[in-house]
Order: structure tokens, then C-alpha cells, then sequence
């Protein structure tokens, strides 16, 4: 006949004795001073009810905290946030409605999820996306727990997580987005190193060069020769407007009123206005 572990006698179990289990070390019996906390009004006797409610499950709190270690996150600031859960589900828990340990859990778990969904992140990303790579990120692991079992693709993902391969996509962008690099960190190491610094582009003023030239090409074909070339040796040739003057037999103030007038000529016709101001 088998012998009760926990009584020493053979048969059912000690009634006390199983009233006594809890589900964790962590889990102190508290169901008199939450009943005794709903009845008070407030004041400081309520306050130290509730301050020793807090610190009896401060360590389910901990223990709480202990499965987001290893996030980026330290455990100190974990088990600070876990605390605040803590707090909020002693003030809001309802001793009629059952155990108060099946209501802390979900409240200090949702606490440290609502702080890595909010704080952590370097940039902040809309709460879909967050979804998204948190979907993709259990999708993933689950597809690959087993030995050998090759990298998912974006369609198996998909499958198995019920999104689109669009949804997909993105929440594998936003796993690799959670944190930020700094401009100075190395990309390659040796002496062919270079820094995020070194691949972000710039803009090119030479495409600007090129879109002015072919406005004005056409503006320029249309002057008269003597004017195209007072503006070829002025601009192309670099020469001075009394070198020019000397070159044509004109005068300096002439040349220099014969360059005003095919500038402004050429440019009211690059930006689609026509000779005397027209639009």
C-alpha cells in the first residue's frame, strides 16, 4: 500500500496539507491581508497593509523578470518594472474573483512586454510592425527548433503564421531594427575597415549641372551667333568683357549689356517664361 509522502499514513492526503501547495516557492499565502486591505479606507494603516503585500511577492515579481534577461535589457531595470506590475495588480486585484497569483502573472508579464514594446526600441515603430516581428520571430524559432532544420523561407513563414509574405517581410526587417548603429561603427575589419559613415550616399551637384545645360541648350541654339559667341568666350573661354570687346570692335559697355540680355533671355526661357515676362 502506498504511503503518503507529506502524513506518514496511507490513504488520501492531509486536506491541510494540500491547501498548503502552492504552484511556486514565490507564492506566500495572502488571501486574509488582501481581505483585510479591501476593507480598509485610506490612511497609513492601509498603505503598510499594502507595502507588505508588495514585498511578500516581490520575488514572483523577480522570477518574472528573470525570462527577459538576455534582451538588451538590464535585469536590474526588469525587475524595477516587474515592481511596478506588482503594484498595479495589488491595487487593482479583486480578492472575490480567485487566486491572486492567476492575476499578477499576465499583469507584471503584460508591464515588462509594454516596456520592451515602448522603451526599448532606438526608433519608434508602429505597434503593427512591432506585432508583426514578434509573430515572425516565434514563427521562426519554431520552424527551426528541430536539429538540421534549415532557415525558413519568407513562404514558409507566411504559412505558418497565416500573414502575407509582404507581413512577412517586414516584421524580418523590423527584427534586425530593434536597435541602432552608431555612423562610426566598423562594417569590415583589416585595413579594407570602413564605417556605416562610409556608405551612406550624397547628394550629387552634377546632376544639377546637367539638368541647367539642357534647359538651356535649347534657349541658347536660338540666340544670334554674335551673342553665342560673346557667351562662348566670356563663359567657356574665360576671357574678360574688354579682351571681347577688342576681339569684335565694340565697345565694353556694349558687350557687357549684349551678355545681360541672352543670360536673361536663355533663363526666362529654361523656366518656361516667355521674352517680356509672360508666363
Amino acid at each position: 500500500m502506498l504511503t503518503d509522502m507529506s502524513t506518514g499514513r496511507s490513504g488520501t492526503p492531509d486536506p491541510a496539507t494540500q491547501t498548503s501547495r502552492r504552484s511556486h516557492d514565490d507564492a506566500p499565502e495572502t488571501a486574509e491581508m488582501f481581505t483585510r486591505l479591501a476593507e480598509l479606507d485610506e490612511g497609513p494603516e492601509r498603505d503598510s497593509v499594502r507595502d507588505e503585500l508588495v514585498a511578500a511577492w516581490l520575488p514572483m515579481a523577480h522570477r518574472i523578470a528573470g525570462r527577459f534577461r538576455d534582451r538588451g535589457e538590464s535585469v536590474e531595470d526588469l525587475r524595477q518594472v516587474a515592481a511596478l506590475g506588482l503594484v498595479k495588480a495589488v491595487d487593482r486585484y479583486d480578492p472575490s474573483r480567485g487566486a491572486f497569483e492567476s492575476y499578477a502573472v499576465p499583469t507584471i508579464t503584460g508591464e515588462v512586454k509594454r516596456h520592451f514594446r515602448d522603451r526599448m526600441w532606438a526608433l519608434r515603430v508602429p505597434r503593427r510592425v512591432q506585432e508583426l516581428r514578434n509573430r515572425v520571430r516565434v514563427a521562426r524559432r519554431e520552424l527551426t527548433q528541430n536539429p538540421g532544420s534549415a532557415e525558413p523561407t519568407n513562404a514558409a513563414l507566411a504559412a505558418h503564421t497565416g500573414l502575407t509574405e509582404e507581413e512577412v517581410a517586414a516584421g524580418l526587417e523590423a527584427l534586425e531594427s530593434f536597435s541602432t548603429l552608431s555612423l562610426d561603427a566598423e562594417l569590415a575589419s583589416g585595413d579594407d575597415g570602413y564605417s556605416l559613415a562610409d556608405t551612406l550616399g550624397a547628394a550629387d551637384t552634377s546632376y544639377d549641372v546637367v539638368v541647367d545645360r539642357e534647359a538651356a541648350k535649347e534657349g541658347l541654339r536660338r540666340l544670334p551667333e554674335r551673342e553665342r559667341a560673346i557667351l562662348y568666350m566670356r563663359f567657356f573661354e574665360d576671357m574678360t568683357q574688354s579682351r571681347i570687346a577688342d576681339q569684335l570692335g565694340i565697345s565694353q559697355m556694349h558687350v557687357s549689356r549684349l551678355i545681360s540680355r541672352s543670360c536673361a533671355r536663355v533663363r526666362d526661357e529654361a523656366v518656361g517664361r516667355r521674352p517680356g515676362g509672360a508666363a
